[in-house]
C-alpha cells in the first residue's frame, strides 16, 4: 500500500515536471521567436532608413549633375559674347562657327581675298608707276637711270608726261593704302559680327511675336510738353 502510493506520487511529481519544463521551453521558444522578430523588425527598419537616406543622395547627386549638364548645355547653345570675340579676333571665322552661322565663314574669307586681291593688283601698278616716273625723270634731266626701281613695266602706254606718271603714281599708292584700312575694317567687321550675334542670339525672335505701340502725352524735362511712345512686344494671342 505504502508502496504504491510512493509510486503514484512519483509519477505525478515526473508529471509536473515535464508539464513545467515543456511549458518552459514553450514560453522561452516564444520569448526567442519574439525578440528575433523585434530585432528583424529594427533591423529591417534601419535598412529601409539606409535605402532612403542613400536613394535621397543619389537623388540630390543626380540633380546636381542635371543642372550642371543644363549649364553646360546653355553654355554650348549660347556661348559667352566675349569668347566669341576673343575667337574671332584670333582666327577669322571661329565666332561665326561658334554662334554655328557657318555660311558667314565663306563671305568673310571672300571678303578678305577680294580686298586682298586688290591690294596686290594695285602695289603691283604702283610700283610699276613709280619706276616709270623715276626713270623718265632722270631721263628728262639728263642723268643716266640707275634703274634703282626697276625698268619701266610694258603696261605702261608710251607718251605718258611726267607729271602724268606722277599723279598716277600717287593716286595708286593713295588706293593701295587705303585697301589696308578695308582690310582692317572687314577684320573689325567679323569681330563685331560674331559678338553682337552672341548677344542677340539668345533674344526670341519667333513668327508669333508682335508689338504694341502706346502713344500718350508727356512732360519732358523743365516742363515742356512731350510726347511718349512705348513700344512692348508679346506673342500672339496673349
Amino acid at each position: 500500500m505504502i508502496w504504491n502510493d510512493c509510486c503514484n506520487s512519483l509519477k505525478i511529481s515526473i508529471s509536473l515536471f515535464i508539464v513545467f519544463l515543456t511549458g518552459g521551453l514553450h514560453a522561452n521558444t516564444y520569448a526567442q521567436v519574439s525578440f528575433v522578430e523585434k530585432d528583424f523588425i529594427l533591423l529591417e527598419l534601419r535598412t529601409s532608413q539606409y535605402d532612403l537616406y542613400s536613394n535621397l543622395e543619389e537623388w540630390t547627386g543626380n540633380e546636381k549633375d542635371y543642372e550642371d549638364q543644363q549649364e553646360e548645355s546653355a553654355r554650348e547653345e549660347y556661348p559667352e559674347p566675349r569668347s566669341v570675340m576673343f575667337r574671332s579676333m584670333m582666327v577669322p571665322g571661329w565666332g561665326q562657327v561658334t554662334n554655328r552661322q557657318i555660311w558667314k565663314v565663306p563671305i568673310i574669307y571672300g571678303l578678305f581675298a577680294g580686298v586682298g586681291y586688290y591690294n596686290y593688283t594695285l602695289t603691283e601698278q604702283y610700283h610699276g608707276y613709280r619706276a616709270a616716273f623715276y626713270n623718265q625723270d632722270r631721263a628728262e634731266r639728263g642723268e643716266e637711270s640707275d634703274f634703282r626701281f626697276g625698268p619701266t613695266p610694258d603696261f605702261i602706254p608710251e607718251g605718258v608726261s611726267t607729271q602724268e606718271l606722277r599723279r598716277t603714281r600717287d593716286n595708286l599708292r593713295n588706293r593701295r593704302d587705303f585697301s589696308y584700312v578695308i582690310m582692317f575694317l572687314a577684320y573689325g567687321l567679323n569681330v563685331l559680327d560674331a559678338y553682337v550675334y552672341a548677344h542677340m542670339r539668345s533674344f526670341d525672335v519667333s513668327d508669333d511675336l508682335s508689338a504694341n505701340t502706346t502713344i500718350s502725352p508727356g512732360i519732358l524735362e523743365g516742363g515742356t510738353p512731350g510726347v511718349n511712345v512705348r513700344i512692348t512686344f508679346t506673342r500672339k494671342g496673349n
